[in-house]
């Protein structure tokens, strides 16, 4: 039996849930436009657990999304737990933020899954999927413009899902595309991915473990005014 502690702080919603055996027992998540990760992630841990009626010594290893998304978000997730597996002397799990939000489509009626995470401006996170989720393409940051995606457009039917396919409704056209703009990386389907890792002894270590950013932080400051 394993049990697994699942974080989700890649994006705007913070998610917390436990597995047994890569079942989800009990789930904790809010999504909020003013990432609220720093006061909320530690209350989720010990809501799920209490909910679960276990503590932070049962638990067999900790798992957290890697990226790409928020810099501060994956930050804080990441610390969290690396400190929590440091402490219990249990192994770290890393999973892909774009492949957990692949697992929300359960249809079959796609070729392709490409999950977008918003990444400012025209800009996003992607990466495609077949039905699978095998990979197809790596993830990559891109700007969308009227011939995005249009190798897999060609090919058959496509999804798009997540924060960055509402910046491709306007702009590509296509009988073989859908959309479902209102997906979010979530802990819940990390629980079958974490535990699949956990069995395959796939671990991440703790003294050099980074996220994923995919792109080097810019850290935005406001113009000065001049005098």
């Amino acid at each position: 039996m394993a049990l697994i502690l699942n974080l989700e702080t890649a994006t705007t919603n913070c998610s917390v849930s436990l597995a047994k055996d890569g079942k989800t027992v009990a789930i904790k998540e809010h999504d909020t436009p003013n990432y609220s990760h720093s006061e909320q992630l530690h209350v989720f841990i010990q809501e799920v657990l209490e909910k679960a009626g276990i503590t932070l010594s049962d638990l067999d290893a900790i798992a957290v999304s890697k990226g790409p998304g928020s810099y501060t978000g994956l930050r804080i997730g990441v610390s969290a737990a690396k400190g929590l597996c440091f402490s219990l002397d249990i192994p770290l799990i890393s999973l892909e933020t774009l492949k957990s939000m692949a697992c929300q489509e359960k249809s079959k009626n796609f070729n392709f899954i490409i999950p977008l995470l918003d990444a400012r401006r025209m800009e996003v996170y992607s990466k495609v999927f077949d039905t699978q989720l095998n990979e197809v393409r790596e993830t990559k940051a891109e700007i969308i413009d009227a011939n995005s995606f249009s190798t897999f457009l060609n090919q058959g039917k496509v999804l798009l899902l997540g924060s960055g396919a509402a910046k491709c409704e306007e702009i590509l056209e296509s009988e073989n595309l859908s959309y479902a703009t209102d997906v979010v990386p979530s802990a819940e389907q990390m629980s079958q991915l974490s535990f699949d890792t956990y069995k395959n002894g796939d671990f991440e270590d703790l003294a050099y473990f980074e996220p994923y950013y995919l792109k080097d932080f810019i850290l935005q400051t406001k113009a000065k005014k001049k005098t």
